[in-house]
């Protein structure tokens, strides 16, 4: 079979032979990959670094490429959202699995490990604010998987029927999603000391998550319903805004992925940690330690 070569419309490479948005250039590119949301977390990541090799920042995607404890490890940001996950997810493939040089699909896969450090609302009496939970599979409100073929192969879709039909769902937000995070990776990362669950990743912070400020939201019972779901003896434990993305991209993309979360607020019983700043170094040195 013929490699598939791509457009400059559709690969957008800089000048200086980096990706359009990231400003990455293929060798400073590690095969495990932290994602953070936030890009000062990059540099709380790379304070753990015996060495840095690279760094580059535009807008919100802030790269720093390092050792540690002889692992090469990117870091990298992503901003806030499922809308930016589908840029920072395809633009590291193409740098893995793209030449720039002749713009053809390589022959030969290369496999990332990625894993998302972020942080979390818990929805469940067992998710205090200081927990940390691992994404099983995310529930995706965002839609954006939708719009790629071969979604029905890397989602759960009898989880996704059984969801839609305890929440009664609107079919006017759109169809919810199943993505499945790697289970290997999950089990190396979670280890016995994370809580795991499902995660619902939302399409926006206030009204997709339940939060009436000025504006009325449409389903005044969502949270509580979410609260309730079961399904195959787990629960969803949390709420964030990428996990889903992450996870049903990179499985489609033949990568590795998986979200872990610490809660900083408790939906359930109202509890908000606003120091979370000073306390999520301990996930990250956990993954970096086991990624």
């Amino acid at each position: 079979m013929k490699p598939k070569k791509f457009a400059e419309s559709e690969l957008i490479i800089n000048e200086d032979g980096s990706c359009f948005h990231l400003h990455l250039r293929p060798e400073y590119l590690a095969d495990r990959v932290i994602l953070v949301g936030d890009p000062a977390r990059v540099d709380t990541i790379a304070a753990h670094f015996e060495a840095k090799e690279f760094e580059v920042q535009s807008r919100e995607f802030h790269t720093v490429t390092g050792t540690y404890k002889g692992k090469r490890i990117t870091a990298q940001s992503h901003g806030i959202g499922c809308d930016n996950i589908d840029i920072v997810v395809n633009e590291l493939d193409t740098l893995a699995n793209i030449d720039y040089n002749t713009r053809t699909e390589k022959t030969e896969h290369r496999t990332l490990t990625m894993v998302r450090i972020g942080t979390c609302g818990g929805l469940q009496p067992f998710t205090p604010t200081g927990t940390f939970v691992a994404s099983v599979k995310s529930i995706g409100f965002d839609g954006l998987l939708n719009y790629y073929a071969g979604r029905n192969k890397v989602c759960d879709l009898q989880l996704e029927e059984a969801f839609k039909k305890h929440m009664k769902w609107d079919a006017v937000k759109g169809s919810p999603y199943v993505a499945i995070a790697d289970k290997q990776l999950v089990d190396q990362i979670a280890g016995d000391d994370m809580v795991r669950g499902y995660t619902v990743a939302c399409g926006g912070f206030y009204g997709p998550q339940g939060r009436q400020l000025r504006a009325d939201i449409a389903d005044p019972q969502q949270n509580e319903k979410i609260e309730s779901f079961e399904y195959d003896g787990m629960k969803v434990c949390n709420f964030e805004m990428e996990s889903s993305a992450l996870a049903g991209l990179a499985s489609l993309l033949g990568h590795r992925a998986m979200t872990c979360c610490m809660v900083i607020a408790n939906r359930y019983a109202q509890e908000m940690n606003t120091e979370y700043k000073n306390s999520i170094d301990t996930l990250i040195r956990e993954v970096l330690d086991r990624i």
